[in-house]
């Protein structure tokens, strides 16, 4: 899919054998493409895999003892939810705000932070932020807007659409962020 930066392996149930597996995979079905893997959370997983690299949740292992035992080039992502945190993390290439907006992904009642805080923690970031959370083609310019470098999704391209149709969605992701 053209213009898709990340794929991220998010499979946080599997037993290691075949989340590896699954990561080998993964980076099979890219090779070739400018598309990178990253792996959520497992950086023995990413190590062993050769994955791009790792998206850390926000309270998992910091960042820099990541850093510390990574190649030179590895990636590392952080989730974070306010701007507190996003001052606060240090050696990360990125960092993951959320949920921007109501996801289908997260259960009824689940907090929604909102365009101001993604603001916020854009304002406040020494990294890119990326929004996820109900990003769509139709709200992205005001995530944008609101300071972030791109954003992530799941439920946009977990829907039954055809391939024509995702590169569609991703000209147009890519279109409110140029300018």
């Amino acid at each position: 899919m053209a213009g898709v930066d990340f794929v991220q392996i998010r499979e946080r149930d599997l037993p290691d054998r075949d989340l590896l597996a699954l990561v080998r995979d993964a980076l099979g079905a890219v090779r070739g493409t400018s598309m990178r893997v990253l792996v959520n959370d497992r950086v023995d997983i990413a190590l062993a895999a050769a994955a791009a690299g790792v998206q850390l949740r926000g309270d998992s292992v910091e960042p820099s003892r990541v850093r510390a035992i990574v190649p030179a080039g590895f990636v590392i992502g952080q989730s974070i939810h306010d701007a507190r945190e996003a001052a606060l993390v240090r050696d990360c290439d990125f960092l993951l705000f959320g949920t921007v907006f109501t996801s289908n992904g997260k259960p009824p009642g689940h907090r929604v932070a909102g365009l101001d805080a993604l603001r916020g923690a854009c304002g406040s970031s020494p990294v890119p932020v990326l929004g996820i959370g109900g990003v769509n083609e139709t709200n992205a310019r005001a995530v944008a807007a609101a300071g972030a470098a791109g954003v992530a999704a799941v439920g946009l391209f977990m829907a039954n659409r055809a391939h024509a149709e995702l590169d569609s969605v991703v000209r147009a992701l890519r279109a409110a962020f140029a300018g």
